[in-house]
């Protein structure tokens, strides 16, 4: 079976650290907890390196998070929704801020296929804002994602 390109620095618009300073002139929404996220990421790759298993990236992630002064939950238990109806669930990597979603990798290099993965994921959490984090390549990828098919959940009015 044959495979997409894969994504590369010179190919695809992974974020680096150039990318980040970029970032912080346009207005996104969520742009200063996905920036702190971001920026604990970096740190963690500047002081690991590639080369480990997800998990171990996941808990340097987390003290660093902490040390950010962020809230979230790690392993988080996700809804998933089908035509707004609840089908399933699955754990998401972190949830920061009860707002963004955020899919750990720690693989050589990203294709089209784990993208695709994180955009299906925010489509089914229903989440507006994601990252889709990358340990495992030399430098550091990271991609913003948005859904463009978010609906706020409207909970019926007690009359």
């Amino acid at each position: 079976m044959g495979r997409g390109k894969p994504f590369t620095s010179q190919n695809h618009d992974w974020g680096r650290l150039k990318d980040l300073k970029e970032m912080s002139t346009i207005d996104y929404k969520y742009k200063e907890i996905t920036e702190k996220i971001i920026g604990s990421s970096m740190k963690v790759h500047a002081a690991l390196g590639n080369g480990f298993q997800e998990v171990i990236y996941q808990r340097a992630l987390k003290i660093e998070m902490e040390e950010a002064g962020l809230h979230f939950s790690r392993e988080f238990c996700m809804p998933i929704y089908y035509k707004e109806k609840q089908i399933g669930e699955r754990r998401v990597d972190f949830f920061v801020e009860e707002r963004i979603m955020v899919e750990l990798k720690a693989i050589i290099q990203l294709e089209k296929v784990h993208l695709a993965q994180a955009k299906n994921y925010l489509e089914a959490y229903n989440m507006q804002v994601g990252l889709l984090i990358n340990f495992g390549s030399i430098s550091l990828e990271f991609k913003r994602l948005e859904n463009s098919k978010f609906k706020p959940i409207q909970f019926p009015v007690n009359q």
